[in-house]
């Protein structure tokens, strides 16, 4: 056997033996926390509903055998790293991102997911530099549609592999603090936004705040024009009710009393929430960032950068 050939038996031989210690049978007992809050809270792995559990259970199981069958293939690891993190196994997920980038170094596929996940768990920093390498590998590729794992009530996909890509590392910059860095991100990234309303919304969210914080308010209204109530929203609708508040064709109670869910209430929250902060109401933008933090669904956007607000507080 060739030198090359030894290497990538013995990469084959980690990733299962990795994956025999991720893997166990029905999905597998979460690790005691996930990480750390940016306020240095332990991170518990979330409570599911035992009915959505059993099919978490069931699709992770199906992803394991695709996994087992072809542990060498790129797109197995990915689905199984996604199966893992909807079980909230962010960490054990993002092991197996990294193992399979051992054989497959250039994927700008697994380095989105995996810097997704970063985000997840709270390493902003190793997300930026991440998902900075997968925009640089993803440069000039053409744009793809990205299979759902958790489908929209129509089960048609909305995001694609580059809006992802920029999405999410806009939103780490924009955590970090770098809202020049996540001006010059979303400025990329809404281009590839503009392939459906969810995505253009979702991208057009965070661009308007990031515009906002660095005081450009000419450029911050410009991005809201394409912006209209009657758009084909089918995920994104708190993001699309912050942007038509932005608009005054919404009031701060109506874009929170349309909250379903703590997701979608950490969305919206931290979207008013930060429009108080921008017009001087901090006490209401405080109050609100608290709101948002108290509640147990920790890897909701709006929660983490509600977080990273209270964190620059300190």
């Amino acid at each position: 056997m060739t030198a090359r050939g030894i290497t990538r038996a013995i990469l084959l031989a980690l990733a299962v033996a990795s994956c025999q210690r991720v893997v166990i049978e029905g999905g597998g007992a979460p690790l005691p926390f996930e990480g750390r809050s940016l306020l240095g809270i332990p991170l518990a792995a979330p409570e599911i509903e035992p009915e959505r559990l059993e099919e978490l259970r069931a699709n992770y199981a199906e992803a394991h055998a695709a996994y087992d069958a072809d542990p060498s293939s790129e797109d197995a690891a990915i689905w199984l790293g996604r199966r893992l993190a909807y079980l909230g196994r962010y960490r054990d997920a993002i092991d197996v991102y990294t193992l399979a980038l051992r054989q497959h170094p250039e994927s700008y596929r697994l380095r989105r997911h995996r810097g997704h996940r970063y985000i997840s768990v709270r390493r902003i920093d190793d997300a930026i530099v991440e998902l900075t390498r997968a925009a640089e590998l993803a440069r000039g590729v053409p744009d793809e549609v990205e299979p759902d794992g958790a489908p929209n009530a129509l089960g048609v996909p909305r995001s694609t592999l580059q809006s992802n890509i920029h999405y999410h590392l806009g939103l780490a910059q924009y955590l970090a603090g770098d809202f020049e860095g996540a001006l010059e991100t979303y400025r990329t990234g809404i281009e590839y936004s503009r392939v459906n309303d969810d995505m253009l919304v979702a991208t057009s969210h965070w661009l308007w705040m990031t515009l906002a914080r660095l005081g450009r308010e000419d450029e911050a209204r410009a991005v809201l024009e394409p912006i209209r109530e009657d758009m084909q929203i089918l995920e994104n609708s708190g993001y699309h009710e912050c942007l038509l508040l932005r608009k005054g064709l919404r009031s701060p109670e109506d874009v929170l009393d349309a909250a379903a869910g703590e997701i979608d209430f950490a969305s919206r929250a931290y979207g008013v929430a930060l429009g108080h902060l921008i017009s001087g109401d901090r006490e209401r933008a405080f109050e609100l960032f608290r709101e948002i933090v108290a509640g147990e669904i920790w890897m909701a956007f709006g929660y983490i950068a509600a977080e990273a607000e209270l964190a620059r507080e300190r």
